[in-house]
């Protein structure tokens, strides 16, 4: 089978398998769907930025959890190691992580509605439970009420965690998918930044009733989402599997800006066809040998993303910052910086992920985190204080927490969602979008319950052991990971099958007998010479 891929650790850029390219351009039309999709980034940031904003406010832990208050304001006289375990608390933990696990088992059932419904449907329905969750969140009297809110958001986070992914990288264009799956994280990173101002702006308050201004405008990111999404059509992919096949023509000619789609059509009937030989079996079907790669990296891919330890810095930023000695107000101002920094670095990751590629972006954006990590550490081992540090040592913390940000945000930030999201085909991909999302909660989950007692226990040692994940999911990236840009969403099997080490593994039997029949033809040859 021709192709031209280029085996090897890395791989390069492939086209289509039978040498044709795709017709057709980025239109006005995709680049504005692809936009209002990508607008489910926004609940997902919102809600990152406003946990941690939230739970350094005095009067949200006044109401909910007073044993915490009355803990930070009695370490004043205490030593160092009571600094770090000032913020310790079980129910203040699930506050937060409760969202996570409630994304986690709604992620199961999400890839169902989404392969039966469509991508779009699926997005509405996570912006209208995130819409519910958001008023519970606002007008919560008690902890409880807090939890349930937690949890209806969670299930939004689910829906479009899954969704909006898979729907950016079947509607572009195969030479720009990078390019508009990466809005998503961008509107990801616009969300943690306005999440970051309303934080600022709503401590500043009177009444004790700011915090609640902050969980309640989580309703603005989910109205955006589930409006929007109404005015969006399904993806070509999906109205071919649900056998929508006219439908999915007239936007396929729509999206590409040219009548010329019958090469890019007939692969996609072609991927139907395996979805409907298969019998629909995609839970099944995803732990085939063929398969393990994808899964392989479905799994992975994530699972280091949340061990970077970027969920440190975006969960709990205003608390870090406060627990290292900067003052409510400057400790909020301080994520507000770096939400800024995040945006910004998002966008030199959209201008470059086609070009450059994922490899090479995740490889320095691995190695930029790693050296921030171990200097972050060692800057909070050495100056960290009873109660507050040296100005000049704080904005060192903050200046390198900035870098580090940057680093992710051009790196495992983007890429951790486009990857998952580009390397299935038809038949699995709702299946395998399910595992990369649950894998991504779970491990955000574990993240977040772990996070204050190990900052408690392990104190500035907590940078060092994120740094040392960062050290190997960097190799693993150096060695494992091939590079997907440009390759045709539907003709992605091309850069597994040859892949020095993933190809034993992707071939499939056709393949298989091939290879087999060339051996026989070549020690035939061998003899009769």
């Amino acid at each position: 089978m021709a192709t031209t891929a280029a085996a090897g650790a890395g791989g390069a850029g492939v086209g289509n398998d039978d040498g044709k390219v795709y017709s057709g351009k980025l239109t006005m039309y995709v680049f504005l769907t692809c936009a209002v999709a990508a607008t489910g980034g926004l609940i997902v940031g919102y809600d990152i930025g406003i946990s941690g904003g939230v739970t350094s406010m005095d009067t949200f832990l006044e109401k909910f959890f007073p044993s915490v208050l009355h803990e930070e304001q009695s370490t004043a006289q205490r030593g160092s190691h009571s600094q770090y375990c000032k913020f310790n608390s079980q129910s203040l933990t699930a506050f937060t992580s409760s969202l996570y696990l409630a994304a986690l088992v709604a992620s199961f059932f999400v890839a169902s509605f989404t392969r039966a419904l469509g991508r779009k449907w699926s997005m509405f329905s996570g912006g209208v439970s995130f819409l519910a969750g958001a008023a519970l969140n606002g007008a919560a009297r008690n902890i409880a009420m807090l939890i349930v809110g937690r949890v209806l958001l969670g299930i939004g986070v689910a829906f479009a965690g899954l969704s909006t992914p898979i729907y950016l990288s079947e509607m572009a264009p195969p030479r720009l998918r990078g390019m508009l799956n990466i809005g998503l994280q961008l509107m990801i990173t616009v969300g943690i930044f306005s999440a970051n101002l309303v934080n600022y702006g709503a401590a500043k308050i009177g009444g004790g009733w700011g915090w609640r201004v902050s969980l309640g405008l989580a309703a603005v990111p989910a109205c955006i989402i589930a409006v929007g999404s109404l005015f969006l059509p399904d993806t070509p992919n999906s109205l071919v599997n649900r056998g929508l096949h006219e439908q999915a023509r007239r936007v396929l000619r729509r999206i590409r800006g040219t009548d010329d789609i019958a090469d890019e059509y007939d692969d996609l009937v072609a991927a139907c066809s395996e979805v409907t030989k298969r019998r629909r079996r995609p839970w099944r079907d995803i732990l085939e040998r063929r398969y393990r790669p994808q899964l392989t990296m479905a799994v992975l891919i994530p699972f280091f993303q949340q061990l970077t330890g970027i969920n440190v810095i975006m969960f709990y930023a205003p608390v870090l910052f406060k627990t290292i000695g900067l003052g409510g107000d400057a400790s909020l101002m301080s994520a507000v910086i770096t939400g800024l920094v995040n945006i910004v670095a998002t966008l030199v990751s959209i201008a470059a992920v086609d070009s450059l590629g994922r490899r090479k972006l995740l490889f320095q954006g691995g190695c930029q985190m790693l050296v921030c990590q171990v200097i972050i550490g060692t800057l909070i081992g050495v100056v960290f204080g009873a109660t507050t540090i040296p100005r000049a040592s704080a904005v060192c913390v903050v200046v390198f927490i900035c870098v580090y940000v940057a680093g992710f945000a051009w790196s495992w930030g983007p890429l951790g969602i486009l990857l998952p999201s580009e390397i299935f085909p038809l038949e699995v991909r709702p299946a395998g979008q399910s595992i990369s999302v649950a894998v991504n909660m779970l491990c955000t989950f574990a993240v977040a319950e772990a996070f204050l007692p190990m900052l408690c226990h392990l104190r500035f040692g907590l940078f060092y052991f994120f740094s040392g994940w960062v050290l190997v999911m960097t190799l693993f990236v150096a060695a494992f990971l091939p590079e997907t840009k440009k390759v045709p969403i539907e003709k992605m099997t091309v850069v597994w099958k040859t892949h020095w080490f993933w190809g034993r593994f992707a071939a499939d039997d056709q393949d298989a007998h091939t290879d087999v029949a060339h051996s026989k033809v070549q020690m035939s040859n061998s003899i009769a010479v």
